[in-house]
């Protein structure tokens, strides 16, 4: 019971609780997000939101850019943190643009992403990562 009440962690149980959120997040975001958003290109590519008056196709080329490169960049723990700013600016969008007019409780799995993000963004990988292993 004292332990489960501490405060204190080990440096393995950090690696390894930052592994499991990478891992996690990261595939979640490709196989849901990413994945149906190459399949579907065509289909969307003109009722996608224009992110900066862009247009659906260069924004949407964007989300699938992130959503899917970067998602396996997270998971692999490889340019972590360049890959979690692309991320979180993707949720942003997702959450303030196209959602913006949508209730809050329908945006809940974007901000529970965006905070995986911010989180991943600002610990970094941990060392069970190509990141981690790179600047031993």
């Amino acid at each position: 019971m004292k332990r489960i009440l501490s405060i204190k962690y080990s440096a393995g149980a950090f690696n390894f609780s930052m592994l499991l959120l990478r891992v996690l997040s990261g595939t979640f975001m490709l196989i849901n997000h990413g994945y149906l958003k190459m399949m579907n290109f065509s289909e969307m590519q003109t009722r996608f939101y224009s992110f900066l008056g862009l247009g659906s196709r260069i924004s949407l080329i964007m989300a699938i850019f992130a959503e899917v490169f970067c998602s396996l960049f997270i998971i692999l723990g490889l340019f972590t943190r360049f890959a979690a700013v692309a991320l979180v600016i993707t949720m942003l969008v997702a959450i303030f643009g196209a959602g913006a007019a949508k209730p809050f409780l329908e945006m809940e799995q974007a901000f529970l992403y965006l905070g995986i993000f911010i989180t991943l963004l600002f610990c970094g990988p941990g060392k069970l990562s190509i990141d981690g292993m790179i600047n031993k």
